[in-house]
């Protein structure tokens, strides 16, 4: 068995997670190679999976200067993200959550305050075709190297590094190993760390077994939608359930739907249960699906430990609604990327990979629990016979359905869950703050310069462009900021962070709206743009500080 390369850390899984970690690490200088079973012909790379890119996983494409061209992707650029219900797509219109066009986001951001804190808006595009592009954008980058068609074996750590072997008996040899491959991962599996939590929910809509496809309806949009563009199509009625989401703003779609048995999957019954859901005859071209489990909601044991790390599905399972579990992954390596980094370049301490599972698994348990409870709120939607009659019965049960599907617009809304992520009492966390943080929220999220949560965002100018944002001022490894018109001065922590080769930025921002954003005179702001330490005054232990922020103690 050959050992073909060396490199500081191989990433089992080239999704969009894993790719993202890849990219992470490319933008901190340490190489990688990405290992994917599949190759690139495989019909799975065009299947459609999650269509939402939150805030703050549009704030890790700005970091990595992709934002603008993942906006590219997707719907047209004025076209509806609503979230429509139908009877029947020929039939009556229930509800509609109405949502902003990429386009109509953009001009909000251009006339936002400058303390908004969405400097990035939620953007719809299947990962499908995200996917393709963060490929393709990884191969410009000569430190990442692509293996499609590169199953990995096995996973053998020791006490220098671990040994990847691969399908075709060739072996890699690196200091860490980030298993992104999905919810069956190998990587997982070979360290032996189990799932907990809830498997399934049993409920009519959206529960047990169900089928997800990949679909082209000509004549759909055509002729039933025309003049109701949304970006979601739900069919509710006593007959079945299914939800339509436009992927390309013209003929092609993903659905969801529990009314087709995946495990006895016939794609003419399928086409029967579209037609059922339009209220009439039309063609259904069936171009992939897939059996899912909706309510979902599984957590790893362990992120991981020593040399192998889990991220992304492999770490934790969720039901699509409210479209968490993709971002929840992109922010497991927004996390983990700057640690392996620290200790790849021999900075970062030797408890700094520790904290790790310690901040993120906790946020993983609260956004799975979050996505499952949502999607219960399916299960309580009453379906009457009735509700397609055009007589007062029906027209008051469908006021009445109307009014409790427009109540389920707080998945559409969970600002609180993108960025309000808290590490509190992370031990790589200086949390001797007097003030208390926020109170965690589905739907709100108030920005705040107490450590352990993302950095409070400032647009800087007017003009919204690069380099406006705070976050675009930040260095690639710690910022500490100057807050105010006198704030104290920071050389001491800047010369122990050269000392020890810590990479250390300090930026001044005299504006009084930063520092009331921030509550102090100083902030240290980690590479994921987490607050690590505020203070009215300079640490009185620079190197204590540091020991602590790089888990170093």
């Amino acid at each position: 068995m050959d050992l073909v390369a060396r490199t500081p850390v191989v990433i089992v899984g080239g999704g969009p997670v894993g790719l993202v970690l890849a990219l992470f690490l490319d933008a901190q200088g340490v190489p990688c190679v990405v290992c994917e079973e599949r190759d690139e012909t495989d019909p799975s790379f065009d299947h459609p999976r999650g269509n939402t890119h939150n805030a703050r996983t549009m704030e890790h494409y700005r970091r990595l200067g992709i934002a603008d061209r993942v906006r590219a992707v997707g719907l047209p650029d004025e076209h509806p993200t609503d979230v429509a219900y139908f009877t029947r797509y020929n039939g009556y219109e229930l509800a509609r959550l109405p949502m902003a066009s990429s386009a109509a986001k953009r001009r909000r951001v251009a006339s936002a305050p400058r303390a908004d804190q969405v400097p990035e808006p939620l953007h719809r595009a299947n990962q499908m075709y995200v996917e393709r592009f963060l490929v393709r954008h990884a191969r410009t980058r000569s430190a990442i190297t692509l293996r499609y068609g590169c199953g990995v074996e096995r996973v053998v750590p020791d006490a220098d590094g671990v040994t990847v072997h691969d399908v075709r008996g060739r072996r890699l040899r690196a200091r860490y190993v980030v298993g992104c491959d999905g919810g069956r991962s190998l990587v997982r599996r070979s360290a032996g760390i189990a799932y907990a939590g809830h498997s399934r929910l049993d409920q009519d809509i959206l529960g047990r077994r169900a089928t997800a496809a990949h679909l082209r309806l000509p004549t759909l949009r055509r002729d039933l939608l025309g003049g109701r563009d949304a970006w979601s199509y739900w069919a509710v009625n006593a007959e079945v359930v299914v939800n339509l989401i436009a992927l390309d703003g013209a003929d092609e779609y993903s659905l969801l739907t529990s009314s087709v048995d995946p495990d006895s999957f016939d794609a003419e019954r399928l086409a029967r249960i579209v037609r059922c859901a339009a209220g009439t005859d039309l063609p259904v071209e069936v171009l992939g699906h897939r059996p899912w489990t909706p309510g979902v909601a599984l957590v790893a044991e362990s992120f991981g430990e020593g040399r192998v790390f889990l991220a992304g599905d492999a770490a934790h399972l969720f039901t699509p609604t409210g479209g968490f579990g993709m971002n929840t992954g992109i922010d497991d390596v927004a996390n983990l990327s700057w640690k392996l980094a620290s200790r790849v370049h021999g900075w970062g301490g030797a408890r700094l990979l520790d904290s790790y599972g310690t901040e993120r698994r906790p946020v993983a348990l609260r956004n799975t629990a979050a996505a499952r409870n949502l999607n219960r709120n399916l299960g309580e939607i009453d379906r009457p016979g009735h509700l397609e009659e055009d007589s007062p019965t029906g027209r008051g049960a469908r006021a009445a359905l109307g009014n409790r599907l427009g109540a389920l617009g707080e998945q559409f809304a969970s600002i609180g869950i993108q960025l309000g992520a808290r590490y509190d009492g992370s031990p790589v966390v200086a949390d001797g703050d007097r003030d208390a943080p926020p109170a965690d929220s589905l739907t709100t999220y108030m920005p705040s310069g107490v450590p352990g949560g993302r950095a409070p965002h400032l647009w800087l100018n007017g003009r919204r462009d690069a380099g406006s944002s705070l976050y675009d001022r930040f260095g690639t490894g710690f910022t500490l900021l100057r807050l105010g018109g006198s704030p104290p001065d920071a050389g001491a922590l800047r010369s122990a962070a050269v000392a020890r080769g810590i990479p250390l930025a300090v930026l001044d921002l005299p504006d009084p709206l930063a520092r009331d954003l921030y509550g102090r005179d100083l902030a240290l702001v980690r590479p994921d743009q987490y607050v690590a330490w505020r203070g009215n005054r300079p640490p009185p232990d620079a190197d204590a500080l540091l020991d602590q922020v790089t888990g170093a103690r």
